[in-house]
């Protein structure tokens, strides 16, 4: 038979544990049936993931969101690819107070958590809402409030709050505002698809990527990895599970 012929592949992918590796575990069967074997081998942390790709130990990791990635290229001078983007973990906005961003009244009080690498975000949020003018020159992903050149309602920002804590501050209704990364918001009950004001919106560069070393760019068994990573059944499987903290991206 035909079949017989078709040489298993192994694949070794880096992941956090989750959502990750769950979501790779889910594409494992579809795989093997394409005859590619898939390792997967989970990290803890955000370094050691590159490290083991660079090294060669494993074949590609998936873990980080692409700001993340090209800081961490640039820094390290590694030689890597992104091969696509596969799931995003939105910020939203909630507010016990207003029903949409643009109801916010003059100097409005907005709270952010003090990880900075959500500051971009929740500026970009508040942009697309036409509440805030950052300045051009700036690149979103590294943004701060200070780079905000308009704010014609004088909304007022406070971001020295621990990431965990947003929740019991907008369960407290602290500020017209509370911006929540969803992870912690479904931990809380909270389901950004049905209970945010204001989301972040799929074509955010703060999706999750698959990576790779550029010499592997054309594999062809990671190319199958990718696109059963993006295959209506693994997207299902992503939206069932997690309730909208974790959304698929094309």
């Amino acid at each position: 038979a035909q079949g017989a012929e078709v040489e298993e592949i192994t694949l070794k992918i880096g992941a956090s544990n989750v959502p990750h590796a769950m979501i790779l575990e889910q594409a494992k069967p579809i795989l093997e049936e394409e005859g590619i074997n898939l390792e997967i081998i989970t990290y803890s942390d955000y370094v050691l993931p590159n490290v083991a790709l660079e090294e060669g130990d494993i074949d590609a990791n998936y873990f980080q969101h692409i700001p993340f990635f090209e800081e961490t290229v640039e820094e390290n001078g590694y030689d890597f690819v992104n091969l696509g983007g596969i799931h995003l973990e939105p910020m939203g906005a909630y507010s016990k107070r207003h029903k949409e961003l643009k109801d916010l009244p003059d100097g409005a009080k907005i709270l952010v958590s003090n990880s900075i690498t959500d500051h971009g975000r929740v500026l970009a949020i508040l942009e697309e809402a036409g509440l805030i003018k950052v300045n051009n020159d700036i690149n979103l992903a590294t943004a701060s409030f200070d780079d905000i050149e308009e704010n014609p309602k004088n909304l007022t920002f406070e971001y020295e709050f621990d990431p965990a804590l947003m929740p019991t501050l907008l369960e407290q209704d602290e500020g017209d505002v509370v911006f929540i990364n969803s992870n912690f918001a479904v931990d809380h009950g909270i389901s950004p698809l049905e209970d945010a004001i204001a989301i972040e919106s799929s074509s955010s560069p703060y999706a999750n990527i698959i990576a790779a070393r550029a010499e592997d760019k054309d594999s062809e068994a990671l190319a199958k990895l990718v696109e059963v990573l993006h295959s209506k059944e693994i997207k299902d499987y992503i939206l069932s599970e997690w309730d909208g903290a974790v959304v698929p991206v094309d």
